[in-house]
Parts: structure tokens; C-alpha cells; sequence
């Protein structure tokens, strides 16, 4: 008994655990794992292996971090990579030897007609099939007061273009309340027709009031930005850019400052239910009449900048065709949000101005080949309204809320998650007391 150990028992005494805090660790165990810490390599994997693995880890790592990205600071660092693009596109352009300035300014201005037109469409609610007639209004309001055939300057009332462009805001926006007035009680497809109407007015009155606007024969030559003793011509097409993204930077402050503004918040109750709008306190006739005024006073900016840079304006430019144009660019990009809208209207402007003369050289190239034959008269710049149709039906089955919609846009159009219930002590006691 006093010497258990010599009979083969258990003994009481136990044998003191490593320092590690492991039981059974061998003396090799420490060596083995300071040669896996300093060889990252697996036990039984080939090198050429991880080489290869390592890529796709870091891959897999940069997602990860993006994913922990808060949803703002995802689209600050989006923001901030489209506008980099933005500003440094002509020089890319040279680099790369695109040779695509010339097609670039006319898209640019198409996407600052689009996000008027998200005022519109977006915020307030209202469909508009007719924007393309405040485009017109903005370029001859130029004309009117810049170009040699116009009555105002053949009687002597001749103005700067950085006079006439602010004018061109304010006249747009006046057409644009003369148009919301008779349509305050219309909504859907009611109001649809009434703008579509409006739109086809607008042409045709140009082309009969020929005493006026020269017709058919359009207005030309118009009065071009300067500053000082330099003077912008049609072939600067880098100095326009900028004065283009300038204009454009400007109409993004003041259309974001509105969204976050009362008014834009006004729009977006009325857009949701103008009834229940109306029962807050919301004045509907108001609310409606700012947001075609509005919305169609960077028509203005659009339309004076477009005349200016071609030099001449008639009314074959402002067809049914670019109504439809800007409505893509806005359900494509995303209805009511800002930087959806842009990137938007930059690819439907390609599409329009880039994509489809390209697209249609390829065709004419494929009809070449035996079998190919038919598609010699297949023409796609004569099928845009087919294409941008198409474009607008499938965005409407696939993503109805567009490539980048506003978080409540998103929300109507594909459901939120319900809020979680929670109960509070005494909250229910309340409640049924202020229900008796």
C-alpha cells in the first residue's frame, strides 16, 4: 500500500501538462509547427497550387472588404470613380485613340435633358411623353435672342450667350407651368397623352410659324460662348466638354439640393398617393406645377447649349424619337435616383451616338458572308424607336426599378423586409387606452 507504483496501480500523483496548455505534445510538435509558420505552404500541396490559389484569395478578400463597406460609402467611392472618368475622358480619348469627343458632348447634354426629366418621371410621379418640346424651347430662346434671322435681333435686341442662357432656364420653366396648368386633375396614361400631344405641337409650330422661326430653314448662325477675346467654335470640342460637365456639375447641386428639400420631399409623398398627400397638407396644384417648371428649365440649359454648339436648330431636331430617348435613359439608369439617371444616360447615349453606327457596319459586314445575305437590308439606324422600345419592355420584366435605384424606388418595386415586432412594457396598455 505504501508503494503503490511497484504493483502496477495507478499512482495518485499525475504528470504535470505542457506549458502550451496541451495534453500528449510530443518534443517534435513545437519544431513542426515553427516549420509551418515559416512555410505557408499546405502539408501535400504543390506550390504552382497556391501560386495559384493566392489570386483568388485576394480576390475573394477585396470582395470581402467591399461587401463590410457601408452602403453610402460604397457609392461615394462609385461617385468618385465616375466623375474621375468623367473629367478625364478627353485625355483618355487621345491616349487610346478613340476619336469619340464629337459623339461625347451631344451625349452629355442628352443626360442633363435626363435628369430634368427625372424631376418629372422620377420625383414627382408624373409620365411625360413630351419633354423633347422644352429642348426646342431652350435652343430657339437662343436663337431668338442671338442669331441674325430672329425678329428680336433684326429690330435691335440682341443679347450674350451667358445672357441668354440663364433666359433659356427661365423660359423653359414658364412653358413648363403653362403645360402642368390644364393637366392638374390628369394622371397615368390621361396625362401621357396631353404631353405627347404637347410634344408634337411644339415642332409643328415652329415649322408654320415661318415668319418667326425661319421654318424648315432653321436658324443659324447663333451666338457662341467666349470669355474675353476667345471665342468657343464647333471643332473646340474639348473647351465645350468641360463647359458641357460644367453646366451638368451645376444642374446635379441644384437638383440634389431640391430632392433634400421640402419641395422634393412634397414630390415624393405626392408620387406615392396624392390622396393621402393631399390629407397632410401637401397643396397638389403647387407641388405639380413646380415640378414641370422645374423639370423643364434644364431643358433650357440643354437646348441653349446644343444650338450653340452646332450652330443651327430647326425643328427635324426635336422628334418624338427624343422623348423616348431621355424616358430610357431614365428607367435604364434608375427612376428617381440622380447618379442612376447618369450613368444612364451615358450608355444609351452610346448606344444612340456610338453603338448603332458601329453596330450597323458589322451588319452590313455580316451580309457578305453566304447564308447572310438578308441582313444587307436590315438597317439599325433606321430601328432606334424598335431598339429603345425593346430596351424599355425588358427592363420593365427584369428590373423594373432600373440598374441603380433609389433605396425607397427599390423598395416599392421589389418589397422590404418587414420590421421585426417588438414588444415594450407598457406600450400596449397605452395603446389600448388611447384606442378606448
Amino acid at each position: 500500500m505504501a508503494d503503490e507504483s511497484r504493483t502496477g496501480r495507478p499512482s495518485d500523483v499525475q504528470p504535470s501538462p505542457p506549458e502550451d496548455g496541451r495534453v500528449g505534445t510530443s518534443a517534435a510538435e513545437p519544431r513542426a509547427r515553427e516549420a509551418s509558420v515559416d512555410d505557408p505552404t499546405p502539408l501535400g500541396a504543390a506550390p504552382s497550387t497556391v501560386a495559384r490559389d493566392q489570386p483568388e484569395a485576394q480576390r475573394a478578400t477585396a470582395a470581402q472588404h467591399w461587401a463590410e463597406l457601408s452602403e453610402r460609402r460604397r457609392n461615394q467611392i462609385l461617385i468618385g470613380v465616375f466623375a474621375m472618368f468623367v473629367l478625364l475622358y478627353p485625355l483618355l480619348d487621345r491616349a487610346f485613340g478613340w476619336q469619340r469627343m464629337g459623339s461625347m458632348n451631344p451625349i452629355l447634354i442628352f443626360v442633363l435633358l435626363a435628369l430634368g426629366l427625372n424631376i418629372v418621371v422620377g420625383f414627382a410621379g408624373l409620365l411625360d411623353l413630351g419633354y423633347a418640346a422644352f429642348f426646342a424651347i431652350g435652343g430657339y430662346t437662343v436663337a431668338f435672342l442671338t442669331a441674325p434671322q430672329s425678329p428680336l435681333v433684326q429690330a435691335g435686341i440682341q443679347a450674350d450667350f451667358w445672357i441668354a442662357l440663364p433666359i433659356s432656364f427661365v423660359v423653359a420653366a414658364t412653358f413648363g407651368f403653362i403645360l402642368g396648368a390644364p393637366t392638374l386633375r390628369l394622371r397615368g396614361d390621361y396625362l401621357a397623352i396631353v404631353t405627347l400631344a404637347f410634344g408634337e405641337i411644339v415642332p409643328q409650330a415652329i415649322r408654320n410659324l415661318e415668319w418667326l422661326t425661319n421654318g424648315t430653314k432653321g436658324m443659324n448662325p447663333i451666338g457662341r460662348p467666349h470669355l474675353g477675346e476667345i471665342e468657343l467654335l464647333a471643332s473646340d470640342q474639348i473647351p465645350w466638354y468641360y463647359l458641357i460637365v460644367a453646366v451638368s456639375a451645376l444642374s446635379v447641386f441644384i437638383i440634389l439640393r431640391l430632392q433634400n428639400s421640402r419641395l422634393g420631399r412634397a414630390w415624393m409623398a405626392m408620387r406615392e398617393d396624392e390622396i393621402a398627400a393631399a390629407s397632410m397638407g401637401i397643396d397638389l396644384v403647387r407641388t405639380k406645377l413646380l415640378a414641370f417648371g422645374l423639370g423643364a428649365s434644364f431643358s433650357g440649359f440643354g437646348g441653349a447649349l446644343y444650338a450653340s454648339m452646332l450652330q443651327f436648330i430647326g425643328p427635324d431636331q426635336f422628334q418624338f424619337d427624343v422623348s423616348i430617348l431621355l424616358l430610357a435613359m431614365v428607367i435604364l439608369g434608375g427612376i428617381g435616383n440622380i447618379w442612376g439617371v447618369l450613368f444612364g444616360g451615358l450608355v444609351m447615349g452610346a448606344f444612340n451616338f456610338i453603338w448603332v453606327e458601329s453596330a450597323a457596319g458589322f451588319v452590313r459586314g455580316l451580309s457578305a458572308t453566304p447564308g447572310l445575305g438578308f441582313l444587307a437590308i436590315v438597317d439599325l439606324n433606321n430601328s432606334k424607336l424598335m431598339l429603345f422600345g425593346l430596351a424599355l419592355v425588358l427592363m420593365m420584366l427584369l428590373r423594373p426599378e432600373g440598374i441603380f435605384p433609389s433605396a425607397q424606388r427599390k423598395a416599392e418595386l421589389r418589397g422590404a423586409k418587414p420590421a421585426t415586432a417588438t414588444t415594450v412594457a407598457g406600450v400596449q396598455e397605452s395603446l389600448h387606452d388611447a384606442r378606448a
